[in-house]
């Protein structure tokens, strides 16, 4: 398997469809790839949450949630557990967050607090905590082991958080375009720094670091995307996709900051070099508007979904498979990034 320690235009611009997942009874509203194994967690509006072997292009495991649903979702540390947030009866059983055993099917966890959607979720790098940020204004932190909430933050606006990769620092974005950065370890005592995204009124939807902690991406609903310097908040650059009207759309850096891959409103893919601002690549994501994408951590590989999910691999030029099939060369062609 070729190992690569970075990326490049010409790899980058070379991405294709290697594999097409088309059997979901609804729109994809949320992914997650694994931090150190080759898997990939999904939820979706038909209540389901799957689980995929990424380096064979693999369905591994469906459950159904028909009470809750399925809304946001992320891995925890262990490869097949998982935190989901609710889509049904929040108003109702406050159960707006389950901690999930794909393994055998069953809710480890239920987590009690929020009173409507969750829209942002999170998982330390380093430990069992993991915040959540929900359109009744508040962010609260948890903790895997116990059921109580260990904290909360009442906000204005729609609240979106992240966690640096190393764990040390999370953003919590608001309002106005506030980013408040907190130390993980003393959050009570309040954000040590405050940055403001001037020009732009609408509301972060999207928020995350780079691998190596420098930079900072805010994807806003008007479908604008900012690059920011993590440690003093200036703008690094800006990009801006069609509008996605009634869609949110997402955008994700490559593993070693130097892309930014977002879907679009005119049912494309694109991708930009960050350090000269250029596009690199425009592609048809064959999903129409993708309100999901990410890049896999270890991999030369992102996924893009809406109802349909797709998995995209370099230097490969035939038509994409459908049902779940690989094209034979997947796997050789699933690099890994050597950090």
């Amino acid at each position: 398997m070729k190992a690569l320690s970075e990326l490049n235009d010409d790899i980058v611009r070379s991405m294709t469809v290697g594999a097409v997942f088309s059997d979901f009874g609804g729109k994809i509203s949320s992914l997650d790839f694994h931090r150190t194994a080759d898997l990939l967690i999904t939820a979706s509006e038909d209540d389901s949450v799957r689980l995929f072997d990424i380096a064979n292009a693999k369905l591994l495991k469906t459950t159904y949630h028909k009470q809750h649903g399925a809304d946001q979702v992320c891995f925890t540390h262990h490869p097949s557990s998982v935190i989901c947030s609710s889509r049904h009866n929040i108003d109702t059983h406050e159960e707006s967050l389950r901690y999930l055993s794909m393994y055998d099917n069953r809710c480890l966890r239920y987590f009690k607090g929020h009173k409507e959607r969750v829209v942002s979720l999170c998982m330390s790098p380093v430990n069992d905590s993991f915040m959540s940020g929900s359109l009744d204004h508040s962010v609260r932190i948890w903790d895997l082991r116990v059921n109580a909430c260990q904290g909360i933050m009442h906000l204005r606006g729609r609240p979106t958080v992240a966690y640096d990769q190393q764990g040390l620092v999370f953003a919590v974005a608001m309002e106005g375009g506030a980013i408040k950065l907190f130390d993980s370890r003393s959050y009570d005592k309040g954000p040590f720094d405050t940055f403001l995204v001037g020009g732009d009124t609408a509301e972060v939807c999207d928020i995350k670091f780079s691998n190596d902690g420098k930079s900072m991406l805010l994807m806003t609903t008007s479908n604008n995307i900012y690059i920011l310097d993590a440690y003093c908040g200036e703008k690094r650059g800006g990009f801006s996709v069609d509008p996605s009207p009634n869609t949110t759309v997402e955008a994700t850096f490559t593993p070693d900051g130097q892309y930014v891959l977002s879907g679009s409103g005119d049912g494309n893919l694109h991708a930009w070099n960050i350090k000269n601002r250029n596009k690199v690549a425009s592609w048809d994501s064959y999903v129409g508007v993708a309100s999901c994408v990410k890049w896999a951590p270890r991999r030369v590989m992102f996924a893009a979904a809406s109802s349909v999910l797709t998995l995209w691999i370099p230097d490969y030029s035939k038509r994409p498979t459908d049902s779940g099939t690989a094209h034979p060369e997947t796997a050789a062609h699933t690099e890994e990034i050597i950090q």
